[in-house]
């Protein structure tokens, strides 16, 4: 089902995808992207963004692939801030503050 409407959807005015359905099926519009063709999303019926295939590369992997930089060694680190110690409850503090 889901492919019968893809396929009518890009015969008659592209490909549309509203905001639900585009995220429940995010994977298979990438591919429609990947494979050249614009995607539209939109919210309650009315059109507020375009997914199109990108033309070029990204300066960074231009950079890359010329030799010019190289890509990181390791994966980047999550951030791990210290746990945040109080006493009483965020709404007593808070009230503290206001004071």
């Amino acid at each position: 089902m889901w492919l019968d409407l893809l396929s009518e959807k890009r015969h008659n005015r592209g490909v549309e995808a509203g905001v639900r359905e585009l995220r429940d099926n995010l994977s298979r519009y990438l591919s429609i992207v990947r494979d050249g063709h614009d995607v539209t999303v939109t919210d309650h019926g009315k059109a507020v963004a375009r997914l199109v295939p990108l033309d070029e590369q990204r300066p960074i992997d231009r950079l890359i692939s010329e030799g010019l930089i190289s890509p990181p060694v390791h994966e980047k680190r999550p951030r791990t801030a210290p746990p945040v110690r109080g006493s009483g409850t965020v709404s007593d503090l808070v009230a503290e503050q206001r004071r």
